[in-house]
């Protein structure tokens, strides 16, 4: 089935390596490069606290050399070399390493990749340098609002829990990081059957599997189960505030509401909830908040989804005397929705369907998003969905479905406040959430 106005023809295979590795290729005809990228199931979550950090410690150290190329420079080259790109991120509950590149290059792209991530030198000088290049990054987060209140707004949330801990730990735990805590941490989390290589672009199945053998096929290890950190239990039962006093020129918050992981069977409905409260410059916040009232320049409304929790927020940074009047606003329309007091639009929830699935679709013209949207889903969902099958997911949901999850999410006893701004009281930010 073809669906009018959306590229529905993207195909993925999954194989499997005799050693246990999951190659996941989706080939794509009319492209001319192709990204290469490993995924390890584990983030800051399977952290001890003494280690805290050690995922995102360990990203760094990756790029420092490898067996065959074991300097910085040289893996730097070898990439330059072919024109292509390289990175790696780090999250809660999963890490990846990609390298893009050129057709003709994509043997190269494997090589530099397996070396890297499987070898890594891990040299004890380089540990001790790069702890100080950690602290600045830790440091630039701190000395950001916009980025650092996503942190502590899930210190609060997630409270008691290694979901709430930073990804990029903290100071003291960075520069306490040995050599043999990321050897261990290593052998306990970066294994076959832990791991996925994504390879999407304009490879064949074929190719993909054979470069695949080739470079990651004699790639073994002891290990055979990991932690995937303590499951977190919603124990909440009323409004829940966290203030970060610093002096700023604006107030930073976000307002979020407690809920599902990854799984959730409603999460195409809370996707268009999200977006008619604050998806795009025609959403309900962006123009109450900053269209109506010019109280903020940023406002916008998004889902995070971990394995047994997510949540549903509200991101601003508004004038600090105008904090207490944004808040309101968001809450008002929260709750509008799930009171009837606003209701929803047929223009409106089809307005909403058609901006998620014109989003994916421009989305999966990059080669890297291609392999994530389709990783991401291998990785932790009980089934992966095509494109055609996440566009005809939305296309069913109704009024009465989005309704219905507002209700159920917008309520006192999942609500959740961070502040960061120049306040050193919280009494008056308490009788908001009242």
């Amino acid at each position: 089935m073809q669906i009018a106005g959306y590229n529905t023809l993207v195909k993925y295979t999954v194989k499997k390596l005799a050693n246990g590795l999951r190659v996941l290729t989706v080939p794509m005809a009319s492209s001319e490069s192709a990204t290469v990228t490993v995924w390890v199931k584990t983030g800051s979550r399977n952290e001890e606290s003494r280690i805290n950090g050690i995922s995102h410690f360990l990203e760094h150290m990756v790029f420092k050399g490898g067996a065959k190329r074991p300097t910085a420079k040289e893996i730097s080259e070898a990439v330059d070399g072919i024109g292509g790109e390289f990175n790696a991120a780090t999250n809660k509950d999963w890490t990846n390493f990609y390298i893009k590149s050129a057709i003709g290059n994509i043997e190269t792209a494997f090589d530099v990749l397996s070396d890297m991530v499987l070898s890594p030198v891990l040299s004890k000088e380089e540990i001790e340098r790069e702890k100080g290049t950690i602290v600045q990054e830790l440091n630039m987060y701190e000395d950001t609002p916009m980025m650092k209140i996503g942190d502590v707004f899930e210190n609060l949330m997630f409270d008691g829990n290694s979901l709430a801990r930073d990804v990029g730990g903290v100071a003291k735990t960075v520069r306490n990081a040995l050599r043999n805590d990321f050897v261990r941490y290593r052998e306990t989390y970066y294994y076959p059957e832990n791991m996925l290589l994504v390879v999407s672009g304009g490879v064949t199945e074929k190719n993909a599997l054979k470069l695949a053998k080739k470079y990651f096929g004699n790639f073994k290890s002891k290990q055979k189960t990991s932690s995937g950190g303590k499951a977190f239990k919603v124990t909440q039962k009323g409004p829940q505030l966290k203030l970060k006093s610093k002096k700023n020129e604006q107030a930073h918050f976000i307002l979020g509401f407690i809920g599902d992981g990854r799984n959730y069977e409603g999460k195409f409905a809370q996707a268009i909830l999200s977006s008619i409260l604050g998806g795009g410059m025609s959403s309900r916040l962006f123009i109450e908040v900053r269209e109506r009232r010019g109280l903020a320049y940023s406002v916008k409304n998004f889902l995070e989804r971990y394995q047994e929790v997510g949540y549903i927020g509200t991101y601003a940074g508004v004038d600090p005397k105008k904090v207490e009047e944004a808040i309101s606003i968001v809450l008002d329309q929260c709750y509008g929705i799930a009171s009837g007091k606003y209701p929803i639009l047929e223009k409106e929830l089809t307005k909403a369907k058609e901006y998620l699935k014109g989003h994916l679709a421009l989305g999966l013209e990059d080669t890297s998003v291609v392999g994530e949207f389709f990783a991401s889903q291998e990785l932790f969902l009980k089934k992966v969905l095509t494109p055609e099958e996440v566009y005809k997911k939305l296309d069913i949901v109704t009024i009465k479905d989005v309704v219905a999850e507002a209700k159920r999410l917008f309520t006192p006893s999942r609500l959740n406040l961070a502040i960061i701004g120049p306040f050193t009281n919280d009494s008056k930010f308490k009788k908001l959430l009242k």
